[in-house]
């Protein structure tokens, strides 16, 4: 029995160094973004360039295990979240985050019931500009107790003023966002 289990870790062992020796040599002796001509000399400024630019790398970030999946992410999305505060007002009949889609029920004022609307908002990127969301509203016109209900597609002003509403308040989160998490570099080192 003991001769089977060792002959077993040997075996994982010597599976384990040969991957790694397959690895290394794939890599042709090129790394990534390893062009020197790219980057400062000196050490401190390196240090900065990569700061301002978002880089770094800290020992908690590196240890920590991916909670769930795309949910985690939603609420710091300024286009997904401006959507959400534009149209706070209609109850949400469909909404999917991982797939870039809000769908609202029908909605209608007290004014007049036999008449509703219905909001689709895809988005097509999380980047905030005009190509980045498409907005279709429906019109419903019923009868009397919601009966003989007509549909269509309203190619009006509505959807070009929610857009305009959405992008203007996505562009005003991704300003509060970007000053709440400015951190000057400061060097740890005396001069």
């Amino acid at each position: 029995m003991h001769s089977t289990t060792s002959s077993y870790k040997s075996i994982k062992l010597i599976t384990f160094l040969c991957i790694c020796l397959i690895i290394l040599n794939s890599c042709n002796g090129k790394l990534p973004g390893g062009d020197a001509r790219k980057f400062p000399a000196d050490p401190k400024k390196r240090v900065e360039k990569n700061l301002s630019e978002g880089r770094g790398f800290t020992i908690n970030s590196a240890l920590e295990k991916s909670r769930g999946g795309v949910f985690e992410f939603a609420s710091s999305n300024e286009l997904w979240r401006a959507s959400l505060d534009t149209i706070d007002f209609m109850p949400l009949s469909s909404v999917n985050y991982s797939g870039g889609v809000i769908i609202s029920d029908w909605y209608s004022d007290d004014q007049n019931s036999n008449e509703s609307i219905k909001l689709s908002i895809r988005f097509l990127t999380n980047e905030i500009r005009s190509d980045a969301i498409v907005i279709k509203v429906f019109n419903r016109k019923c009868g009397d107790n919601l009966i003989n209900c007509s549909i269509s597609e309203n190619q009006g002003a509505l959807a070009l003023e929610l857009k305009k509403e959405i992008l203007k308040k996505a562009t005003i989160y991704q300003k509060q966002k970007k000053e709440k998490n400015f951190k000057p570099y400061v060097s740890s080192t005396p001069d």
